[in-house]
């Protein structure tokens, strides 16, 4: 049963929409419609989220933030406890991919919600003032 378009909106806050993966304009639509494939629009009150574009964003943010605090615990274990490299293999590869999968989703959402909230849109040449 489909229930019925939101009029009335309590936007979320960027973070809130991120962590939560819902839509920036209502807060309880679904934003997604796989893992990392935004929906067409929301289900909750009709946001066309055509307007997003996050790009390579997301990876680039998650792959810096994960990989510095996995490695540096990594570095600072191996100093501190000299464990063998069967060990360490099994222990970076797993943090590194879990780390990166779980926090990728919500950082795109959130990167979404901050387009939605600022009114990014791509530049082009009608944007670039003259001097």
């Amino acid at each position: 049963m489909e229930r019925p378009l939101i009029t009335h909106f309590d936007s979320p806050t960027s973070l809130q929409a991120g962590l939560l993966c819902r839509c920036p304009r209502c807060g309880e639509g679904k934003l997604f419609g796989g893992f990392l494939r935004l929906a067409k629009r929301c289900d909750r009150c009709g946001l066309d989220y055509g307007f997003a574009d996050p790009a390579d964003g997301p990876a680039f943010f998650v792959m810096t933030g994960v990989g510095i605090l996995v490695i540096a615990v990594w570095a600072w274990a191996v100093i501190a406890w000299s464990p063998p490299l069967w060990a360490q293999f099994a222990t970076v590869f797993p943090a590194l991919l879990i780390g990166c999968l779980g926090t990728l989703r919500p950082v795109k959402a959130w990167l979404v919600a901050e387009q939605y909230i600022h009114n990014a849109s791509e530049g082009g040449a009608s944007s670039v003032q003259k001097r």
